[in-house]
């Protein structure tokens, strides 16, 4: 029930509520693009009259009413992205105009402790609400927003990777006509000159193509998976590679198991070692390691998986990097593509195995692990 006090302030307030909604609005600080600026007068005006009704109602229904407020205000002031601290100063600008004609109303501060107390109440739990929803809102679109940007960051890469592996296709198809051509050149006339430079040459484009192929996911048609030898990819790795190796005077020290085989795509496989050991050899040579060396072990893991392990004598990885070297286009090579070690990740992870490296100053380790095949060849 409203008591007599509550009654005469009610009146008092109500007959001053022009003149204390326009000094409201004569010192409020607004944005000069504020879209909902001829709105906030209005919103000014809704919380002075939850102010007068505020001995009228419960708690609970008062509650709801400045929390019903509070949100539509907030989701105003979240659109028109404004400073949250304007927002806040303009509510308890409010709070200090209304305390101000309080002391014009004529009754003691002893009998209106009761009011000053729901008054804080009011504006309290309006400024509660109101900024928890507005954070609220405001994450909302700070998500929407990036969701769009990824969504059409993904698209465009989508786009760009599908006339990447179509380009590279079209590409691949007289490639593989020129490496035929030079195969017949070679059985015509084995002594020509630099026949086997070409064919190196194009070994090396094939096997960058194939790097995109894998990154884009696609499998090449009519490739099927079959079951290889895995020592002898081996040393058909270090037969290919054996230029670079002479050239820079590496070491190579080779301990595997006896003869087992794996199941899978054998070219693929191959891949990853001529990657794993060429980038060994790059690292030797560019940074001039005295007596450098590369070992290559393998051991089998309880009779199911083959560990092998490449290791190099050149610098340590630094740790800031060891995180992000298998990440897409992350190199360290002017002329590199970054996409050696991410293939050899797919590859292998795609062979239900595992690529780890470690590395410390003196010896840098790359790890791989990979299921043996059912049954032997």
């Amino acid at each position: 029930m409203v008591s007599e006090v509550q009654t005469e302030l009610i009146t008092f307030f109500d007959k001053n509520k022009k003149s204390l909604i326009e000094e409201w609005e004569n010192s409020i600080v607004i944005a000069d693009g504020d879209p909902f600026k001829e709105k906030i007068r209005q919103n000014g005006i809704t919380m002075f009259n939850i102010v007068l009704d505020m001995h009228k109602l419960n708690e609970q229904d008062l509650l709801e009413m400045i929390q019903q407020h509070a949100i539509e205000t907030s989701e105003e002031r979240a659109q028109a992205n404004i400073n949250i601290g304007d927002f806040v100063y303009n509510v308890n600008l409010g709070r200090t105009i209304l305390y101000s004609y309080l002391g014009k109303s004529g009754l003691q501060w002893s009998v209106l402790q009761e009011s000053i107390n729901r008054i804080n109440f009011c504006f309290d739990k309006f400024l509660y609400y109101a900024v928890t929803h507005y954070t609220e809102a405001k994450n909302k679109i700070i998500e929407e927003k990036t969701m769009f940007i990824d969504s059409t960051h993904q698209d465009r890469l989508t786009l760009l990777g599908q006339m990447t592996s179509s380009f590279i296709h079209e590409f691949r198809n007289p490639l593989t006509s020129i490496q035929g051509f030079i195969q017949l050149l070679k059985a015509d006339h084995p002594d020509m000159k630099y026949l086997e430079i070409i064919s190196s040459e194009l070994d090396q484009l094939n096997f960058r193509i194939s790097q995109f192929l894998l990154l884009s996911k696609k499998e090449l048609i009519g490739k099927e998976k079959e079951e290889f030898h895995f020592n002898k990819l081996i040393d058909e790795v270090l037969n290919f590679l054996y230029p670079s190796i002479l050239d820079g005077k590496v070491k190579i020290k080779k301990e595997i198991v006896e003869e087992i085989s794996l199941y899978g795509y054998a070219d693929e496989i191959r891949q990853v070692f001529i990657n794993i050991i060429f980038n060994a050899i790059d690292v030797l040579i560019h940074h001039r390691i005295p007596n450098p060396t590369i070992e290559i072990n393998s051991y089998i893991e309880n009779n199911t998986h083959v560990m092998l392990s490449i290791s190099n004598n050149g610098p340590m990885i630094p740790s800031e990097l060891s995180k992000t070297i298998f990440e897409p286009f992350f190199t360290t090579k002017k002329l590199g593509t970054g996409l050696g070690l991410f293939v050899c990740k797919e590859i292998i992870e795609k062979h239900k195995g595992e690529l780890t490296c470690s590395s410390s100053p003196k010896i840098t380790i790359f790890t791989i692990r990979l299921p043996l095949a059912a049954s032997p060849l």
